[in-house]
């Protein structure tokens, strides 16, 4: 079973963003990061998942842990009636982020089980996640 620890930091919101994730396959860790300049926090926790995922050779038993209740409901509730509704929100205005819901949504498969974890409670692999995400946000900072 892979495990993926994922998390999203922006400063300012909009502002400058990093997305972070530790993916935990048996022995082996790997560590991703990336950044965006004027995006924001919510745009940075699905980066962080998309990324993941696009990361992974083959998809098998894939539990993905987010802070993010945005992520981990979007992705597991509010999805279908987005889809169901054209893209619109329950409010009929359209779903925010959508280029990333779409993405995701075609990248996630029956393989995958959505987990939410407390973030900034000592939870050593989405700390992790936390200071990957701010590396990110660090290296967006640094580009021109």
């Amino acid at each position: 079973m892979i495990k993926v620890y994922t998390d999203g930091a922006c400063k300012g919101n909009p502002g400058d963003g990093g997305w972070g994730a530790l993916i935990i396959n048996g022995s082996e860790n790997k560590e991703l990061y990336g950044g965006e300049k004027n995006t924001t926090n919510n745009r940075m926790e699905l980066m962080a998942v998309i990324m993941a995922i696009e990361s992974i050779d083959r998809i098998q038993d894939v539990t993905i842990f987010t802070d993010s209740t945005y992520v981990q409901k979007g992705i597991s509730e509010w999805i279908i009636n987005w889809k169901r509704n054209g893209w619109k929100s329950s409010n009929k205005q359209p779903v925010k982020n959508q280029d990333l819901w779409v993405r995701l949504d075609s990248l996630n498969s029956e393989q995958i089980t959505w987990q939410w974890v407390k973030g900034h409670s000592g939870h050593i692999e989405n700390d992790r996640a936390d200071y990957l995400a701010n590396l990110g946000v660090h290296s967006s900072s640094q580009q021109s």
